[in-house]
């Protein structure tokens, strides 16, 4: 019986105790309709309250509101407290830069939390769901928390169908005598997990027409491990994390060493990938400075590792100057020195390629006059061998200590911007073997 294999996962996962009221998502489909018949049939053996919670996305006319009418008739059948919302997918959407299938979900998770405050969200999630998930996961990169699939458990939201598939579910339906409504999206391949669903799925179940079980087994196992993981991240934070500083943290593995870089992050809302979590890692053992996003930096000296913002301001005062050849001055410490030199063969002249200090542009590729300056907001440059435009503030983040970015020279002729001290020449200017004069830039403490 479905009914014995749900109370037995309930009971495994640790779902619910008696005396909780639990709110069934029902969007009139065969797993929200199972779920709250089957939550039902077990109520009084689990000591539970039962009620429905039907969103109305308005995205398919008369029928998303056939489906309301449908849930609220069942629920008053079978005597369930019953609750719709209604709400403006497509707006919300529009406002946020999200597809409709995103902006669905994160509407209808907003109404459940209201909804569902000192009781439990139960949602329709099966076996065949989290192999989807898993598949999907997979496919666009994922750690072990992804392969885990969805979480039976999260906060109030419990899903005790995980363990039964899609097949079981409309078998228990067709044995009361159940109907349900289909959703026309869910019979498209426009979403990615309906491509999923109907593409790869099948394919699978090919080669192994218990996939499904299959993929429960393994997505327990996945749970497990990682549950060992997330514990022994939890006590490596308690004992290095204070405030956004890690302390100690280098003595840990790699795999708890990352997570708890992961939590930090993500406590202070910053992105991340898994190639930014390696870079950090690196800089956590062995000493230096990340940048994570704008002006925050991921800071190491080898034993503690912490956050810090370090604000990245371009000057508000505007220092400019005609360009000499010999030695220019904006700021009181530094200094810009020019020097013109003769290359009839750019090939002959060794310093050109080996000098670490100096650039060389072609001084008459220079149009016009020309001026050394500070760098000023929206400041861009085509760099030698580029074949695009990049913004000076984005290069500066990814190459120039904050405390260095507010005395950097630079060069522009007529035409822009021909030299960004610490990032280089514009490639209109690149020497070739047609060039007479070079200008050699060097810059110098005074």
């Amino acid at each position: 019986m479905i009914t014995d294999n749900i109370l037995d996962f309930i009971h495994k996962e640790n779902m619910l105790h008696k005396g909780d009221t639990v709110v069934c998502g029902l969007s009139g489909g065969a797993d929200s309709v199972c779920l709250l018949l089957a939550m039902k049939q077990l109520s009084e053996q689990l000591g539970i309250t039962v009620e429905a919670l039907h969103v109305n996305h308005c995205l398919r006319g008369d029928e998303s509101d056939r489906d309301e009418a449908f849930c609220r008739k069942l629920c008053e059948d079978n005597d369930i407290p019953f609750k719709a919302f209604s709400c403006n997918v497509k707006a919300y959407a529009a406002d946020h830069s999200l597809s409709d299938e995103e902006a669905a979900r994160k509407l209808r998770y907003s109404i459940f939390a209201e909804n569902s405050a000192s009781k439990l969200m139960a949602t329709a999630h099966n076996a065949d769901d989290n192999l989807e998930t898993m598949i999907l996961n997979l496919a666009r990169g994922s750690a072990l928390k992804g392969l885990c699939g969805i979480p039976p458990v999260r906060g109030n939201i419990i899903r005790p169908l995980l363990c039964v598939s899609r097949a079981e579910i409309e078998a228990f339906l067709a044995g009361l005598g159940q109907d349900f409504v289909t959703d026309s999206t869910n019979l498209s391949d426009d979403y990615t997990r309906n491509k999923i669903r109907h593409k790869i799925v099948p394919l699978l179940k090919e080669l192994n027409p218990s996939v499904t079980a299959t993929t429960v087994r393994s997505a327990a196992a996945l749970r497990e491990e990682n549950a060992l993981i997330e514990a022994q991240t939890n006590a490596a934070e308690s004992a290095c994390l204070k405030g956004n500083t890690l302390t100690g943290l280098a003595e840990y593995s790699k795999v708890i060493r990352k997570r708890c870089i992961a939590r930090l992050l993500t406590r202070n809302s910053l992105p991340y990938s898994s190639e930014r979590l390696d870079a950090a890692d690196n800089i956590l053992v062995n000493c230096g400075k990340l940048n994570i996003s704008n002006d925050t930096y991921f800071v190491s000296d080898g034993k503690s590792a912490s956050l810090h913002t370090i604000p990245d301001k371009s000057p508000d005062i505007e220092l400019s100057a005609e360009l000499v050849i010999g030695e220019n001055y904006i700021f009181p410490d530094r200094k810009l020195v020019c020097e013109l030199i003769l290359c009839d063969d750019l090939k002959k002249n060794e310093a050109v390629h080996n000098s670490l200090t100096s650039l060389y542009l072609d001084y008459d590729k220079i149009k016009g006059r020309a001026v050394v300056r500070n760098r000023r907001f929206g400041d861009k440059i085509k760099l030698k061998g580029r074949d695009f435009t990049s913004s000076v503030k984005k290069l500066i983040n990814e190459k120039i200590p904050a405390e260095e970015r507010t005395s950097l020279h630079f060069i522009e002729d007529e035409e822009g911007t021909v030299y960004a001290e610490k990032i280089g020449i514009a490639d209109r200017v690149r020497p070739d073997r047609s060039s007479h004069r070079l200008l050699k830039i060097t810059v110098r403490n005074n």
